[in-house]
């Protein structure tokens, strides 16, 4: 009996040994094939899309013309100003961007003007910009304008700490703002 599970085990032995040899060159065989499959393929694909725009071109009458095209609406001038690292925070500078946001230049001046509001003279100052920008430029009106656009967005933190009582220190995170504003002609 012994000797008969030992013939079995041999028997065993060479036949997996013999699958996996057969089997390890067809793995290694499979990719050289995909690799020279893939430039004939990209070929096909880019030959059928050529012959796409062919037939499209055929499928038109010869007497008939291709539609023409639409005439472009005339875009209206946009003046941008924009001010980097300003130092103040932008959750409270959007609260000033969002008062002024679609309001007349004028509109918007008087109201930054009695702003209680720090970031009210920031703001300010840039629509003043833009404003400036309109009238050198593009040869604009400034009093003829309005506030189309205004972003706040976040800058970099500066990371600051402060003493406290027991040797311990809290951090203070002093919060900068990127500020962009868009006038454009005020629509009669």
């Amino acid at each position: 009996m012994a000797d008969d599970k030992k013939a079995k085990k041999e028997a065993a032995k060479p036949a997996s040994k013999k699958e996996t040899a057969k089997k390890a060159p067809a793995k290694k065989a499979a990719p050289k094939k995909a690799a020279k499959k893939t430039p004939a393929k990209k070929e096909a694909k880019s030959a059928g899309k050529k012959e796409t725009g062919k037939k499209e071109a055929a499928k038109q009458p010869a007497g008939k013309k291709a539609a023409p095209k639409k005439a472009k609406k005339p875009v209206a001038i946009v003046v941008r100003a924009s001010s980097r690292y300003v130092r103040v925070a932008p959750r409270k500078a959007r609260l000033v961007a969002d008062q002024v946001r679609g309001l007349h230049i004028d509109q918007a001046r008087a109201l930054l003007q009695f702003s209680p509001r720090g970031a009210a003279h920031d703001i300010g100052k840039l629509i003043e910009s833009a404003a400036s920008n309109a009238e050198n430029n593009h040869d604009l009106v400034a009093d003829e304008m309005r506030v189309a656009e205004i972003t706040v967005d976040e800058g970099p933190t500066l990371k600051r700490f402060r003493p406290r009582a027991l040797g311990r220190a809290t951090p203070i995170h002093k919060r900068t703002s990127h500020i962009a504003v868009a006038l454009s002609p005020e629509d009669d």
